[in-house]
């Protein structure tokens, strides 16, 4: 987990768009978001995610096949410690186990 979000960032998700929408709305929490297409909005307090993602080529490590999502997050009207608060229970809920 990160110290803290710029109020712009991009990350490669290692996951399919199927897999992505379906932990989504849990990482969201509370928060009233509407989704169009491969775009969400959703308002946190006084301010605003825009998420857009991207499905792209897999990751290819030997044999292994990666699926690869290219997420852009873009916060509006929130303050550092506001996107620190929401992006701790995002990334909990999207974190996915390892070896």
């Amino acid at each position: 987990m990160q110290s803290e979000y710029a109020e712009q960032f991009q990350r490669d998700m290692g996951c399919t768009e199927a897999e992505w929408l379906g932990w989504l709305p849990a990482a969201m929490g509370d928060c009233p978001w509407t989704q169009v297409a491969a775009s969400v909005a959703a308002s946190i307090g006084t301010g605003h995610l825009r998420l857009n993602w991207q499905v792209m080529p897999p990751r290819v490590i030997a044999l292994m096949r990666m699926p690869v999502l290219r997420v852009n997050f873009q916060f509006e009207g929130l303050s550092a410690d506001a996107r620190y608060t929401f992006m701790k229970r995002f990334d909990l809920y999207m974190q996915r186990g390892g070896g």
